[in-house]
């Protein structure tokens, strides 16, 4: 990079939402209402300390796992068609941790002319102003506006589009497959709220297949993906000094046909009374039950543009990595906010 271009370099601005002690009461409060109720549940993001996120990396490099090279290989070869086909002039990306497979869609934005700010939602504040940082030199002249933040929380307090642009909000990796009907039905609607009229969605999402092919994906030869769901225990007892027996758990992923998801659970082999001081409960675990860790949710292309219509968006291009979007693995889906 050119001295030119170093002065050019924009510092990044770091807007921090979440409360600093967000992640411990979101913990207990979490514990105390999953573990408490039938079938018990844990939600999906306490998966996700240092050593799941490595756990998470390692396994989407996994021949058997293939979302993440399926995505990225979309966004590859169409991030010009995606900016061609819309509008914007500020991008938006919902659970943005490094922005890797976002920056080839920056890319694409910065060679129309046309990337003006990038906000970067996440609720890891260390990663997100890392990635700013490195955002802010690889785009000189960006304006980029993190956001330590919960998507599911505010969505109301995201920055506007510079200079009177549209926004496109990026929520890429099939994330929305971890949401229960009731709540995908409810983020939907808030995000909708949230946007102008005219403004974009891309959003990424595995599509139905084989349920062989989707059962190697989740139950891994290396045991990868179950030392992944069973590390959620044991952020339990490293944050609140439970008791589980991690040996007397086995991983049980399940094809739910009905609902067309992947559903992770965690089996109790043997009964167990955990002890949750820093949640104040204690829960009783019988022979064979299960606690409900992760959800994934496969679509139809038709199920989602119908989903995105009751929500308030018109579906305008999907593209996916066949030339029959029926026969695709994965899609990405463009929708622009309806007028209200």
């Amino acid at each position: 990079m050119s001295r030119e271009h170093h002065d050019d370099v924009r510092e990044p601005a770091v807007t921090v939402l979440l409360d600093p002690d967000w992640a411990s009461g979101s913990l207990v409060d979490d514990v105390r209402r999953g573990l408490t109720r039938t079938p018990k549940r844990l939600p999906p993001k306490w998966l996700y300390d240092d050593e799941g996120s490595r756990l998470f990396d390692a396994i989407t490099r996994l021949p058997e796992y293939y979302p993440t090279e399926t995505e990225r290989s979309i966004i590859v070869e169409h991030a010009d068609d995606i900016v061609a086909a819309c509008d914007a002039c500020t991008v938006v990306e919902l659970g943005s941790g490094t922005s890797d497979k976002t920056r080839m869609l920056l890319d694409a934005f910065a060679g129309a002319g046309r990337l003006q700010r990038f906000v970067p939602v996440d609720v890891s504040e260390a990663t997100l102003r890392d990635a700013a940082d490195m955002l802010s030199r690889r785009y000189p002249g960006l304006d980029v506006q993190a956001v330590v933040g919960d998507f599911t929380l505010h969505l109301g307090q995201l920055p506007p589009a510079a200079d009177d642009g549209r926004r496109m909000v990026a929520f890429l990796g099939s994330t929305i497959g971890n949401l229960y009907v009731e709540e995908r039905r409810a983020f939907l609607g808030a995000l909708a709220d949230s946007l102008d009229d005219g403004e974009w969605l891309l959003l990424g999402t595995d599509l139905v297949k084989s349920v062989d092919r989707l059962v190697a994906a989740y139950h891994d030869s290396q045991g990868l993906t179950r030392a992944f769901v069973r590390n959620s225990l044991v952020v339990l007892s490293r944050e609140l000094g439970a008791d589980f027996d991690l040996d007397a758990f086995s991983y049980t992923p399940l094809w739910d046909a009905h609902m067309e998801r992947m559903d992770l659970r965690l089996r109790a082999e043997m009964p167990q009374r955990v002890r949750i001081p820093g949640a104040g409960i204690e829960v009783e675990l019988g022979l064979g039950e299960e606690i409900h860790v992760e959800i994934s949710t496969k679509f139809r292309i038709a199920q989602l543009a119908a989903e995105l219509d009751e929500a308030g968006f018109e579906v305008v291009r999907t593209f996916t990595d066949a030339a029959d979007p029926a026969d695709g693995d994965f899609a990405l889906t463009l929708a622009r906010r309806r007028p209200a």
